[in-house]
């Protein structure tokens, strides 16, 4: 739901970890000694200036527990690939991604079945049947557009087609970005099907900048007016927009139609034979505890992923405020598993990209 910058520092000390063997025993035995525990997220979560949720619960984490959290971030589908390479020999114990490449993860046997704490209170359309994988932030996919520059949002897809938008629109990439397919997603609802999404986002190329594998860069470029309309998601622009003035969130409509969009919530699983894995157990658990999911909305700008947390702060009044009037509907995510690599391939013939 969002990505591709990974962290650096990180990531060089990832490499320079020693290698672990991918065998249970070997995993359930550096779990009981390491005091680490390593995290690959699609962004969104993490505050750039260090104030975001997850920048709050890793904190209070470590401090409660001693156990020291190792994080890099990318894309959606990056993580899920560099998990895939990493398969023989997993260097990460928690992976969170956003649908569907937490279905893509579950499918290629990259999760262990664990059920967190507090999984109990999260909905059964936001966690995996078969326990693999628990919503911990609720999400929905959403745009965003430069107040400043456009006194007033746009409504249509059909309005970005102007010349106005003409090198003044972005949205990340389709296959690679969790933000980026659900523009794919969300276009082939509205249009109702997959050609007549394609034939307008065949349109719409002409306006846009280009291909971007990373959906959180884009709205800092909205907010300075390099481009006046890029896609996003409510959790992670609405936390932006507080350092990001400039900064509006809307909800596409078909002419004629009603806004519309659909839960993208960052989905955690336990990595398969994950090198710490108890302490990845931990760490899941701790982000579903009632007091980190309080502070979902409080601190990180999103939507409690348990049920029983009825979030009374500023943060949750303006969101709930923001999703008024907004048709909600629910992706066929097993269908879009299936065909994704088919789908992807045809908005690449379509626009060229």
């Amino acid at each position: 739901m969002r990505k591709n910058t990974l962290k650096i520092a990180t990531a060089v000390s990832l490499l320079a970890a020693p290698l672990t063997a991918c065998s249970g025993t070997a995993s359930s035995s550096s779990s009981a000694d390491a005091k680490v525990v390593t995290v690959y997220s699609a962004d969104g979560l993490k505050g750039e200036n260090g104030d975001g949720w997850y920048d709050r619960v890793f904190q209070d984490f470590e401090k409660q527990t001693g156990i020291k959290v190792k994080y890099v971030e990318g894309g959606s589908g990056e993580m899920v690939q560099r998990a895939v390479r990493e398969k023989a020999n997993p260097q990460a114990d928690v992976l969170v991604t956003l649908p569907p490449f937490i279905q893509q993860a579950d499918s290629k046997g990259l999760l262990e079945k664990y059920t967190p704490a507090g999984a109990d209170q999260v909905a059964a359309s936001d966690k995996a049947t078969d326990g693999t994988w628990t919503s911990v932030v609720n999400n929905y996919f959403g745009f965003i557009y430069n107040k400043k520059e456009l006194k007033q949002a746009p409504t249509t897809w059909e309005q970005l087609l102007d010349k106005q938008y003409k090198n003044k629109l972005q949205y990340s990439t389709p296959g690679v970005a969790g933000d980026g397919t659900a523009v794919l997603v969300k276009a082939m609802h509205d249009f109702g099907g997959k050609d007549a999404a394609l034939a307008y986002l065949k349109k719409l190329q002409a306006n846009n900048v280009g291909p971007s594998a990373s959906t959180g860069k884009l709205a800092p470029k909205v907010d300075k007016g390099e481009l006046l309309v890029a896609n996003g998601d409510v959790q992670m622009n609405y936390a932006q927009s507080k350092t990001m003035p400039n900064l509006g969130i809307w909800f596409p409509a078909t002419k004629g139609g009603k806004p519309t969009t659909f839960a993208l919530p960052y989905a955690a699983g336990l990595v398969s034979h994950a090198p710490h894995d108890a302490n990845g157990k931990k760490l899941l658990d701790f982000m579903l505890d009632k007091q980190a999911q309080q502070e979902v909305s409080e601190i990180g700008g999103g939507f409690s992923a348990r049920q029983d947390i009825k979030a009374t702060d500023a943060n949750a009044t303006d969101l709930a405020k923001l999703m008024q009037g907004v048709e909600v509907f629910t992706p066929d995510w097993n269908d879009i598993d299936k065909n994704l690599t088919t789908y992807v391939e045809a908005w690449k013939q379509a626009t060229g990209s």
